[in-house]
């Protein structure tokens, strides 16, 4: 599903964000990737939505490979991913629903399809009954919520989590983190890019530490230390 085969990205100031990294993820995986600030993750989730091109090395997606791919392919790459950010993203003036639906109105789904599948999802991530209110109505994990509903609407083969706890208290934390864990079990890979040694190691994933652009363990059901 998801491939980084001896991937190096040097920026033209000379900084190696990612050094010779390989990675294997399976159909159905989920996975936390860890690691300090500077240890590569941004660059990483960078090169997966393929925003930037690798110094060396090959990245495949879901069989696609992305040096192969031409510019104009990327957007229905993309369709492919889920993605699920810190700061929710979401759109101010329009409600949850609205901003669950243009998910779907970006890939010209028909308004009848929408108005079918938005509720769904809604209801999936306990919203149901809020898509009349707008984001600064909602708090902080229900914004989040929004935010992976809107994720998961298009039905992406792959979500990719960029620190999704990270301005949320540990109980909503861990709401999140269970509702991608549910999401996980119909089948859909996850990726988690995080710090969140407490959310991490309650999971019992697999766990790849990066450090310095390394990477410097990958087990299963790991843990994340503090690193020295």
């Amino acid at each position: 599903m998801l491939v980084l085969d001896h991937v190096t990205m040097e920026y033209p100031t000379g900084t190696k964000a990612l050094d010779d990294v390989s990675i294997h993820i399976k159909k159905g995986d989920f996975v936390f990737i860890v690691g300090s600030s500077g240890s590569g993750k941004t660059t990483l989730i960078k090169l997966l939505l393929k925003e930037i091109t690798p110094t060396s090395g090959e990245i495949t997606v879901d069989d696609k490979i992305y040096s192969k791919i031409k510019r104009k392919e990327i957007p229905m790459l993309r369709r492919k991913i889920g993605v699920v950010f810190q700061n929710f993203r979401l759109l101010k003036d329009r409600t949850v629903f609205e901003n669950v639906a243009f998910a779907q109105q970006v890939i010209e789904k028909p308004m009848s399809e929408i108005r079918r599948q938005v509720p769904g999802t809604l209801t999936l991530v306990g919203l149901a009954q809020k898509y009349k209110q707008f984001p600064k109505e909602l708090s902080g994990g229900e914004q989040q919520r929004v935010a992976l509903a809107r994720a998961i609407v298009n039905q992406p083969d792959i979500i990719l989590a960029d620190e999704p706890t990270g301005n949320l208290d540990p109980k909503n934390s861990l709401e999140i983190m269970t509702l991608l864990e549910e999401i996980n079990k119909k089948g859909t890979t996850v990726v988690v890019v995080t710090h969140n040694k407490e959310i991490v190691n309650l999971m019992k994933k697999r766990v790849i530490v990066l450090k310095k652009g390394k990477i410097v363990s990958d087990e299963e059901e790991g843990g994340y230390k503090d690193e020295d």
